[in-house]
């Protein structure tokens, strides 16, 4: 289920940034401090209700001009514990946050 939704989310990301984007719910990003600290500062104009940052953090670097570079990972079978994913309802709300942010990247 997590692969079918990383994958309708990559489609939508790719269209939404004009680049191919492969993996937007990985969870592992680097940027600079400073570039952080910006796209904090400007965190509500995607809107603030982002529960994991993966959006916020590639849509901030978007709006600030960012290289936005991917580097492969494996994934691997979880080994302990449980996902604190809720599928359905962050899904849903992670699709909201992508139909806002394409009005403020696409439709501006």
């Amino acid at each position: 289920m997590n692969l079918v939704g990383n994958r309708r989310f990559s489609i939508v990301f790719t269209y939404l940034l004009d680049q191919r984007i492969k993996d937007t719910l990985c969870g592992t990003k680097v940027l600079l401090r400073s570039d952080y600290l910006k796209i904090v500062t400007n965190r509500r104009y995607f809107g603030a209700f982002d529960p994991f940052g993966d959006f916020d953090l590639i849509f901030g670097a978007a709006k600030m001009n960012l290289k936005i570079m991917e580097i492969p990972i494996h994934y691997c079978a979880r080994t302990y514990g449980t996902t604190n994913i809720s599928r359905f309802r962050h899904g849903l709300l992670l699709l909201r946050m992508a139909w806002y942010a394409m009005w403020k990247i696409k439709f501006v």
